[in-house]
């Protein structure tokens, strides 16, 4: 675990100073977690109007910077429209070393993240030390992971809240496992109200067994009225802070209604088509980048068959952080990295392909060469964008690597989605669908669990 986190922190912090955009390190939404740290720091509080009207945003964000809020109260007091777990994580970080600190500070959580994700894979889901440790480092130094641990958004922290929530749903129910369990709930919604979904099958996924068990009763009902009260606490702190159920409620482009946020008419007929689009999208598909990614849905689907321990909550977790990104999410192709609306679930799912290439040796040497090429294409960018020649942002398909711009025409564009991209999805689609069978066939030729892999006395004492 310890040598995963170090090379996914090292690998991290080769990115540290790719630019967002050419006028800036930082854009979008980035600006505005940084501001809030900053505020947090020195100010103690939420309030970004002093840190905008001074223009303390410059040492990362060069040009004009889109305040993204109005003003709450005749004071002109302007708080950001977006939760404050991540700033709060960052705020240390932030006053000592500026966005440096901030940077690397998500770089240490993705390590924490990889170091995290190894232990579900062995401790949860049976797969061997060497299996594990070496796709989790594999795939924790390919974007869009390793894109997202120096990017200055909260879907790391959030996966790494995933990835502790599964396997403390997924262990033996004692008080410490349920305890944090319970941390992992309470923490998804503050860090955004789009991982509310993922920590209801979270919750659900820890209470339901509980209810079934005739001493554990009691505890579950402490437990909902815990989650009762804290979901309680929230939409009362977003009423008196941001004006609203949420935090939309204080941004400028929302002002006709903070639910405008997942589209004014939403065409969710339309939207479905992201199912695959995320996947294989030209530009913002996983596998454009990493084309390891191919291999998510047969193991998921190899997870099903073999009826891995935990595979209920694991899939669930998937599904849904899947779903909230194909029929909530604003868009697909948005103003951020590639892969940003499925980083907090796709931990689970790389610990879900350490099981599936356990065992067989030539998987598993096809999933590290794979890899690699995501790696490969992801440093040769951040190189790109460190020194001016492309930004991760504005024109990052430009990147001159080799292998990004052949592999990329067999890709469907679903931005334009004309007759080529609808047959390339289809076909794209059938070969998913083929790998999928062949998964499902092959899975009941093999164990479980890999021999040595789960430590009974272990997993007996709570952990």
């Amino acid at each position: 675990m310890a040598a995963v986190a170090a090379i996914t922190f090292g690998v991290a912090v080769l990115a540290l100073d790719a630019r967002a955009t050419y006028g800036a390190r930082v854009t979008a939404d980035e600006p505005q977690y940084l501001l809030t740290s900053l505020s947090l720091a020195e100010d103690v509080d939420l309030d970004i109007s002093d840190e905008i009207a001074t223009e303390r945003f410059r040492r990362f964000h060069e040009v004009s910077l889109n305040p993204q809020t109005i003003d709450l109260n005749g004071s002109g007091q302007r708080i950001s429209p977006h939760d404050p777990l991540l700033p709060l994580l960052l705020a240390p970080a932030m006053g000592v070393g500026g966005w440096v600190g901030a940077k690397l500070t998500l770089a240490a959580l993705a390590a924490m993240t990889a170091a995290a994700t190894t232990w579900l894979a062995v401790r949860r889901f049976g797969v061997s030390k060497a299996t594990a440790g070496m796709v989790c480092t594999a795939l924790f130094v390919a974007p869009p992971l390793t894109s997202y641990a120096t990017q200055v958004y909260p879907e790391m922290p959030a996966a790494l809240a995933v990835v502790v929530g599964v396997a403390a749903v997924t262990g033996r129910r004692s008080p410490l496992a349920q305890a944090v369990a319970v941390v992992a709930v309470l923490v998804l919604p503050w860090l955004a109200i789009k991982y509310v979904p993922i920590a209801i099958v979270l919750a659900a996924g820890l209470l339901l067994p509980m209810l079934s068990a005739g001493d554990q009763k009691l505890r579950a009902l402490g437990v909902t009225t815990v989650l009762g009260l804290a979901g309680l606490t929230y939409l009362l702190i977003h009423q008196r802070v941001w004006g609203g159920w949420t935090v939309y409620a204080s941004g400028d482009h929302f002002v006709d209604g903070e639910f405008q946020v997942v589209g004014r008419d939403p065409d969710y007929v339309g939207r479905s088509r992201r199912l695959v689009g995320l996947l294989f999208d030209r530009r913002f598909g996983l596998v454009a980048w990493a084309p390891v990614y191919l291999g998510l849905v047969p193991a998921i689907t190899m997870a099903v068959r073999r009826r891995m321990p935990g595979w209920r909550v694991a899939v669930g977790v998937i599904g849904v952080g899947w779903a909230v990104a194909t029929w909530v999410a604003l868009t697909m192709h948005g103003w951020w990295w590639p892969g940003r609306q499925v980083v907090v679930v796709l931990p689970v799912g790389v610990a879900m392909m350490a099981a599936a290439v356990d065992g067989r040796p030539r998987l598993l040497s096809g999933l590290l060469t794979a890899s690699l090429l995501g790696t490969a294409s992801w440093l040769w960018l951040a190189f790109e964008a460190s020194t001016g020649r492309r930004t991760l942002i504005v024109d990052f398909q430009d990147t001159t690597f080799p292998w990004y711009q052949v592999w990329s025409r067999a890709l469907p564009d679903h931005s334009t989605f004309g007759v080529g991209d609808v047959l390339l999805t289809g076909a794209w689609t059938a070969a998913t669908i083929g790998l999928s069978v062949l998964a499902w066939r092959s899975a009941r030729d093999y164990p479980l669990i890999s021999a040595g892999s789960v430590d009974d006395s272990a997993m007996a004492n709570g952990d």
